[in-house]
């Protein structure tokens, strides 16, 4: 059952929102060659919790870090460690807030150091595909309309999108319905309607959309050892038009430059 959300609703969840935008910002510009992906967990626990808010993740189905970081072929779900981020390196950040009894939910994926010509067009074309996709999280659309803005944006850059894993209706637990895949037919699907709250996150591979789930039962890697990004918003849609909730100032422009 999809549950609507009230506009009081929708502002505490776009104060936590704001909050974990600034958050990503902040360890957008910590993420260096040199540094171990367990310092950039600390660096988030911390940062969260001087919000007012605590880390979502933490504990969130066993997990036993405050965010998730992945590495070049990790795609989703890494677990923060003593491994050191390599110049070169692409670095997904996930990161949950919960503040006032509602989730905020975005993730970035960060260059460290320079990067190659084609990780830095992956990293692109996926936050392309983002803001293609919440473009269309309008009233009347429905959510295949999402789906295949995102999926269209990244198969004609040569990319594929992860089929195995998804996006999610959020509020007052982090994964409610409806499910949004990066992958689908336009004009199907549930029909959007003002107060529908949604985690919007293509996860896009260099090489095919095959993964595969490390031993530690978490860190979602591609089969074919290739590149992945990863970027993700939580959004509400509205009578006006898609709202980025965790906004940032580069989400606006990004949302702009799709529209």
């Amino acid at each position: 059952m999809i549950n609507l959300k009230t506009n009081h609703e929708i502002e505490l969840m776009a104060r936590a929102g704001g909050l974990l935008g600034e958050v990503a910002e902040k360890l957008r510009e910590a993420v260096r060659p040199g540094i171990r992906t367990e310092e950039l967990d600390r660096l988030a626990d911390s940062l969260i919790r001087a919000t007012g808010g605590r880390p979502g993740f933490l504990g969130y189905q066993g997990f036993p870090k405050s965010i998730c970081i992945s590495v070049n072929d990790e795609a989703v779900h890494g677990i923060p460690g003593r491994r050191r981020v390599e110049a070169g390196d692409l670095v997904s950040l996930d990161l949950g807030l919960v503040l006032d009894g509602f989730w905020a939910d975005m993730g970035i994926t960060v260059p460290a150091g320079k990067v190659s010509s084609e990780a830095q067009r992956l990293v692109r074309v996926t936050d392309e595909a983002l803001y293609a996709g919440i473009e269309q999280a309008r009233p009347g659309n429905r959510l295949g309309d999402v789906s295949s803005a995102i999926q269209q944006h990244v198969e004609a850059a040569g990319f594929s999108v992860i089929r195995q894993f998804v996006g999610h209706g959020i509020g007052r637990q982090m994964h409610e319905d409806p499910q949004v895949p990066n992958f689908g037919a336009p004009h199907t699907g549930p029909e959007l309607r003002p107060g529908m709250t949604l985690a919007i996150e293509p996860m896009v591979n260099a090489g095919g959309f095959e993964v595969y789930i490390k031993p530690d039962g978490w860190t979602v890697c591609t089969t074919d050892g290739s590149l992945s990004a990863y970027s993700e918003h939580t959004i509400a849609v509205t009578a006006e038009g898609p709202r980025i909730l965790t906004a940032t100032p580069s989400a606006a422009q990004g949302l702009r430059a799709a529209g």
